[in-house]
């Protein structure tokens, strides 16, 4: 489905994706693990075409991204839930949610997915009518899912979906991912908890300062000794 081949980006003079290569399948969970720094939100952000690719190519169900806008991007069927979950807070859970799916026109598909989303996160459809800035961080996560998921996507980035949430709610999360992953859409995941990411995803891929280090499956990576010293300590 995806296809980054040699990807290079630089923030001005400087470089910080130096050539990487990633596939992800149809139907699968990928998931980036590294330090901060290693450019995993910038492997994302080169994806959705907020970030340009300096060298280098992104091919999406066959066709290249890597030079369209973003909002084409999305429209093609990718979407990315941000790190820090940045929902508009002075705007309604459901004002956030409907802006979610500005690339889609169908009203009965937006109406669909709005009560996808509800079944997915009851809690949102509690509060639907309140100001996302008043929501808990854990509701802001949920929203910020929600909304990526208002257009459609076949394609779901999510950019630190557990970062400074309490351990229970990181495991309501997560298990919310593997829902959305078993309703068909595939999942590109950027997570510091490397245990919960690697349990979840079927594959993952390793960054280190802007290089892919180690590819492999996760259970393979789970097992693995560098990774465990590196970002899984101990149990």
């Amino acid at each position: 489905m995806l296809e980054i081949k040699n990807l290079h980006v630089k923030y001005d003079q400087v470089e910080v994706l130096h050539g990487i290569n990633i596939t992800v399948r149809s139907g699968e969970i990928v998931t980036i693990l590294g330090a901060n720094g290693a450019g995993k939100s910038t492997t994302l952000m080169s994806i959705s075409g907020l970030v340009r690719a300096h060298q280098g190519e992104i091919i999406f169900n066959g066709k290249p991204i890597h030079s369209i806008p973003a909002n084409k991007i999305v429209a093609s069927g990718i979407t990315q839930s941000p790190e820090g979950r940045r929902v508009f807070s002075t705007l309604t859970v459901l004002e956030n949610l409907r802006l979610g799916a500005f690339t889609t026109k169908d009203k009965k598909q937006i109406a669909h997915n709005l009560e996808w989303t509800f079944n997915l996160f009851p809690r949102l459809f509690e509060r639907k009518h309140q100001m996302a800035g008043t929501l808990s961080g854990g509701e802001q996560q949920m929203l910020a899912i929600g909304r990526a998921l208002m257009s459609n996507p076949t394609l779901l980035l999510l950019d630190e979906p557990g970062l400074g949430l309490a351990p229970i709610l990181v495991q309501t999360i997560f298990q919310t991912i593997q829902q959305i992953n078993k309703n068909g859409v595939t999942v590109l995941l950027v997570e510091q908890n490397a245990r919960m990411a690697l349990k979840l995803a079927h594959r993952g891929y390793v960054l280190e300062v802007g290089h892919v280090v180690i590819e492999d499956t996760a259970e393979r990576l789970l097992n693995n000794a560098d990774v465990q010293n590196a970002y899984l300590g101990k149990q």
